[in-house]
C-alpha cells in the first residue's frame, strides 16, 4: 500500500459518519436515501461521504433502477487493515531513518527514491548536509576505512560516490589521512 493509499484510507475513516456508513453497509447494501433516513442527514451529506469511501474503494454504487444503492467492500477493507499491519507498509510512509526532525525527513523525501536511493545530489547547502548525514549513517562503525570501503558503502545510496565521498570531507564530517588512504568520521559527525 503505498503512502498515498494509506492516507487515503485514514482520511476515509476519519469520520463518525463515515464509520456509521461503513456499520450499516455491513449489514446489508443500502441506498442514499435509507441512509439519510437512519442517520438523519441530508441525502447530499450522504453522497459526500460515500465518495470519500468509494475513493478509498471500500464502498461501491450500483444502479437499481432509480437509486444508488451502495454495499462495503468488506474484502477491501479486510485488505487494507490487513495491510497496516506489515511493516513494509507502515515504512513505506515513515522517513528513511530513525529519528529526524521535520526538515530532514521532507528533504530526505524529496532527494531519495522509494529504495532510499539518491536521485538528484542537492545544490543548496543545508539540502547537501542532510542527504550526507543520511549517508553517514553507512559509517556506523567505528572505522577507520580504506577508500574502496567507504565507496562501496555510498555506492548503497548514489554512483556518484565521488561527490559524496568530497561532500562529507568538505562539510566536515570526515578527514582523510595525508595519504589519501583512511578515512575517518570527525567529533561532528560522531567519531573520533
Amino acid at each position: 500500500m503505498s503512502p498515498e493509499e494509506l492516507l487515503t484510507f485514514f482520511k476515509s475513516l476519519a469520520d463518525g459518519n463515515r464509520l456509521r456508513l461503513i456499520g450499516l453497509l455491513a449489514h446489508r447494501p443500502h441506498s442514499v436515501d435509507e441512509l439519510a433516513t437512519v442517520l438523519d442527514l441530508r441525502p447530499s451529506t450522504v453522497s459526500h461521504h460515500l465518495k470519500r469511501l468509494a475513493e478509498a474503494e471500500l464502498v461501491r454504487g450500483e444502479t437499481d433502477g432509480h437509486y444508488h444503492v451502495y454495499s462495503l467492500d468488506l474484502a477491501r477493507l479486510q485488505e487494507r487493515a490487513r495491510a497496516l499491519g506489515e511493516a513494509d507498509t507502515l515504512r513505506a510512509v515513515s522517513p528513511p531513518a530513525g529519528d529526524l526532525d521535520p526538515y530532514d525527513a521532507r528533504v530526505l523525501r524529496a532527494f531519495l527514491d522509494d529504495d532510499g536511493r539518491l536521485v538528484q545530489v542537492p545544490m543548496k547547502r543545508k539540502k547537501f548536509e542532510v542527504v550526507l548525514r543520511y549517508a553517514l549513517r553507512r559509517f556506523e562503525d567505528p572505522g577507520p576505512w580504506n577508500e574502496r570501503e567507504v565507496n562501496r558503502r555510498l555506492t548503497e545510496i548514489s554512483g556518484d560516490t565521488a561527490t559524496l565521498r568530497r561532500g562529507l570531507i568538505d562539510h566536515g564530517f570526515m578527514v582523510r589521512d595525508p595519504r589519501g588512504e583512511r578515512y575517518e568520521k570527525t567529533a561532528a559527525a560522531g567519531g573520533r
